[in-house]
């Protein structure tokens, strides 16, 4: 209920501003802006919202707080559209506003969003009322050329995913970027390798298997680390690479592509649009970051290398740590790249993306390295007013067992042969439910609910836990048609759906909407919650907020329908009832989606 959230706060700020305006200055308070402290009320019995600024302001004003309450509410109660919108207000406790809104401004906002197919959740504007058009980067996923896409880039692709849905869905500009590793040494290692063993895929598309690419990858870094010939051999690979040799060119172009082919298949799997901007897309800019970074006396030669130490971050000899811009050998670090790409991103058109806003999704391993980038920018002045970058962690994913998900000889899992698994599984227990029920499917049906309800179980688990810890992987939870799980949600659509078509569904939605019991009022609210589930992610950029409202308007719903009839329902209770129906499954499909999980017609 953000837009009704708003009004009430405009309104507690002019009561207070109405109520004490000698302490009120310019619509300040204490030098701060004035903040009336509109919270949602934990238990529904003390109405929707609360207004806690009584307790707060005690000191400032040197008034008892429930006088400041009692004089917040005189205000409130004078002004005419705050009267429109809510109930009388009450005070509880020592000094607590409790606000009910009306019934009848619920069930118009009902009504509205019932009407409108983005339910009410509006497009992104300024303060002016203008619509943003400064692009927002996400920058996730982000796998290496030469190695099979692994379980560790399940949580970047997945979350960045669902919050550049959520952004765009919000109206904004979203640039989906892949920062792939296709740039620096591990190339000189690997074309060095496939020199001596297999010449043939460094001119000819596809000569090997890209099983087999990773495993010369993994001896070519065998041979880097033991023999100084061929680490020698390798920089001069580099070198060639760096300074333009078609030869090297070549194939590094086929190699990046054979690569890129496969990680396309994931992606289509999941259903993940990304754009490709690999490190070696900054590479022409990495001499301007040591040159300008020298000019500012930001750089400190440091062992041959040139650093920029950190203020406030130390290392192990507890002295400031350093970032390295430049090796000994001349060679560039992850930093310089980062930094470049920070440049590019955040200037604006034609020399840059012109972002507004840019967000890192990478595991929280990398928050040391991303703070230390984020401070030189900041120090070199590469971070505009009003534009902000952002590192979104997340962590580990674990097996049963605590321990980090590996299959059971201790290799990393392949991302592809997890998603296999899961769809096998799901397969299983889908073909075992038709026995059961004595059901005959197609097997097109069959594929279509394998692929969703398995690849959707896959993300829901990732994207239900918060983010920043670690969890625990377990196709059986994941799976379970029970619980806070996508099997259960999308089940629940399909029910809900099957409710609406069994009751006539709705040609047009009822301009009026009567409610009369506890549990449809429950409905109501928790429907009418969703905006603020999106203003959640979009903010705060925890996708399991929007899991856990999904989760919880089943279990409002479940026990709506488990007490009041529906379809048995008679005159107005019946489509009111049934509104809600359809509210909830709409509500359920677009919160899926903006999850990543298509729902289903049937199951």
């Amino acid at each position: 209920m953000i837009n009704l959230r708003q009004k009430l706060e405009r309104q507690c700020k002019l009561a207070l501003m109405r109520a004490f305006p000698k302490a009120c200055d310019g619509g300040k308070l204490s030098g701060k802006p004035i903040n009336p402290q509109l919270v949602r009320t934990n238990n529904p019995e003390f109405g929707d919202y609360q207004i806690n600024a009584a307790l707060q302001l005690t000191k400032i004003l040197k008034k008892a707080p429930r006088d400041i309450a009692t004089s917040i509410v005189t205000e409130l109660t004078k002004n005419e559209e705050f009267a429109s919108i809510c109930d009388s207000p009450k005070i509880a406790g020592p000094g607590f506003i409790n606000l009910t809104i009306k019934p009848e401004r619920l069930i118009q906002e009902l009504i509205t969003r019932l009407e409108d197919n983005r339910l009410g959740i509006p497009l992104a504007e300024t303060n002016d009322g203008k619509r943003i058009t400064d692009p927002i980067i996400v920058d996730f996923s982000s796998p290496n050329i030469a190695k099979e896409m692994h379980v560790g880039h399940l949580r970047s692709t997945i979350i960045g995913d669902s919050i550049a849905r959520v952004l765009e869905f919000r109206g904004h500009n979203v640039l989906r970027l892949n920062h792939v590793g296709d740039w620096g040494t591990q190339f000189g290692m690997l074309i060095n390798h496939l020199k001596s063993v297999a010449p043939e895929a460094l001119t000819k598309a596809n000569a090997i298997d890209i099983g087999d690419l990773v495993n010369f990858y993994r001896k070519s870094k065998e041979r880097f680390d033991s023999d100084n010939n061929f680490r020698e051999r390798s920089r001069e690979e580099v070198v060639n690479l760096q300074n333009g040799d078609p030869t090297s060119l070549k194939a590094w172009k086929l190699l990046c592509k054979q690569s890129r082919d496969e990680f396309q298949k994931i992606y289509d799997r999941l259903d993940v649009r990304l754009t490709e901007r690999g490190e070696s897309f900054y590479n022409e800019y990495l001499q301007d970051v040591v040159d300008d970074l020298d000019a500012l006396n930001l750089l400190v030669k440091d062992d041959g290398a040139r650093c920029v130490f950190l203020e406030g971050i130390l290392g192990k000899n507890n002295k400031p740590l350093a970032i390295i811009i430049q090796k000994s050998d001349g060679g560039f670090n992850y930093a310089t790249t980062d930094l470049a790409a920070i440049r590019y991103r955040l200037n604006p058109s034609p020399k840059g993306d012109g972002a507004c806003r840019v967000i890192y999704v990478t595991d929280s391993g990398q928050s040391n390295h991303f703070n230390g980038v984020f401070q030189i920018a900041d120090r070199a002045n590469w971070i505009p007013t009003g534009k902000k970058i952002e590192h979104v962690p997340f962590g580990l994913v674990q097996g049963e067992d605590g321990k980090k998900l590996k299959t059971r000889s201790g290799e990393t899992i392949k991302l592809k042969s997890l998603l296999d698994e899961a769809v096998n599984r799901a397969e299983f227990d889908l073909r075992r439910r038709l026995k059961e029920e004595d059901r005959k499917e197609s097997e097109s049906f069959i594929k279509l609910v394998s692929e969703t309800v398995g690849i959707g179980a896959v993300k829901y688990a990732d994207l239900s836990q918060n983010r920043i810890t670690n969890y625990q992987f377990s196709f059986d939870k994941m799976l379970a048609l029970h619980g806070n799980t996508a099997p259960y949600l999308l089940y629940a659509v399909v029910r809900i759906a099957g409710i609406v078509r069994k009751g006539g569904s709705l040609a047009t939605i009822p301009k009026q909407l009567e409610f009369t019991e506890k549990q449809e009022w429950d409905l109501v609210k928790e429907l009418l919650k969703f905006d603020d589930a999106i203003n959640d992610v979009e903010e705060e950029l925890l996708p399991n907020r929007l899991c856990n409202y999904l989760y919880e308007l089943c279990q409002v719903f479940n026990r709506f329908y488990d007490q009041l009839p529906v379809l048995k329902a008679k005159g107005s209770s019946k489509s009111s009832r049934l509104a809600l129906c359809l509210m909830t499954t709409n509500t359920l499909k677009l919160g899926m989606n903006l999850l990543g999980i298509p729902t289903l017609e049937r199951m």
